[in-house]
């Protein structure tokens, strides 16, 4: 349903969350290492992240990454459609293009009663989760996010 880009952008939005302290910002080079994420593609990522203002991006010897908002603020259909776009959830499994359900002149998939079911699911989930939420269960997991 999402991209390995959203998957390693919510990654990387949970472990700087989980990582920063006030005034801190991550390096990609230590964000990439721990994450065990390939960094230039990364590196892609968390700059779009940053033009979306999920992220702040600082240069220079210190700077990095850090969020532009707080974490509880921060949902992770924010990043997902940062990245996907925000058709992301309205697009067929099968076809290259929006879900065609209400045209009547064009039948919608072979997998569009299934599939719409548990993409709305995977919607609704997404809106009501903040990357806080998935911090703090990190934290309780002991997860590598963190």
């Amino acid at each position: 349903m999402i991209s390995n880009s959203s998957r390693y952008g919510i990654r990387a939005v949970v472990y700087i969350a989980g990582k920063t302290r006030k005034n801190e910002n991550l390096g990609i080079k230590q964000i990439a290492g721990d994450l065990d994420l390939p960094m230039p593609f990364l590196a892609k990522i968390l700059q779009t992240l940053a033009r979306r203002k999920i992220l702040l991006s600082y240069k220079g010897p210190h700077g990095g990454f850090a969020l532009a908002r707080q974490p509880s603020d921060i949902l992770l259909t924010d990043v997902v459609e940062a990245i996907d776009g925000k058709d992301v959830f309205s697009r067929c499994i099968l076809h290259n293009e929006n879900c065609k359900s209400a045209d009547f002149n064009k039948s919608p998939c072979t997998l569009h009663g299934e599939y719409v079911v548990l993409r709305q699911k995977i919607k609704t989930l997404f809106m009501e989760r903040s990357i806080l939420d998935l911090v703090q269960k990190a934290a309780q997991s002991d997860d590598i996010l963190l």
